[in-house]
């Protein structure tokens, strides 16, 4: 089996799936329920486990829309498409698009050498993760202001919010 995921549309969430229970020592079912049971415990199953769901979710629709196209194709003459089959040809695109897009997600996921996983990058993104800013990175409200400094006179004290 190739890793270009554009080979056998079919087989490129069977190939992944196989790659996480590779990766994590266990049928997906299993890893689904270990997640479920403690999401936290292993952030990388968790995540893996959320965007595997996207991507079968995506396969769903692709399917959905290949059936649909097929479908109109047959009612169709050889020599012309109708403006409704155009429709649903460009669905069909969109649903490869966003199905590649949500593999090639998941291929980066289990690649612990994939590019952003290690260095600077990699650093600086583990220290966002731990939660290393206690705040916002910028000032969400209006400061205080002191007692004695007068509100502006261009707004009105009667209907004033006090923060």
């Amino acid at each position: 089996m190739s890793d270009d995921i554009s080979d056998g549309s079919d087989d490129v969430v069977g190939v992944l799936t196989e790659r996480i229970e590779a990766r994590f020592g266990m049928g997906l079912a299993q890893l689904k329920a270990a997640v479920a049971a403690a999401p936290a415990a292993n952030p990388d199953a968790t995540v893996v486990v959320k965007y595997h769901g996207l991507l079968v979710d995506s396969q769903d629709v692709l399917d959905w829309a290949e059936d649909a196209l097929l479908a109109a194709l047959e009612t169709q003459p050889s020599s012309e498409v109708d403006d409704p089959t155009m429709h649903l040809a460009q669905r069909v695109n969109a649903a490869v698009t966003t199905r590649d897009g949500r593999a090639l997600v998941v291929r980066w996921l289990l690649d612990p050498d994939a590019p952003g996983k290690r260095g600077v990058a990699a650093e600086r993104l583990a220290r966002l993760n731990r939660g290393t800013r206690k705040g916002p990175a910028v000032q969400t409200s209006a400061p205080r202001r002191p007692a004695s400094v007068p509100a502006p006179a261009s707004v009105p004290q009667a209907g004033r919010a006090t923060l």
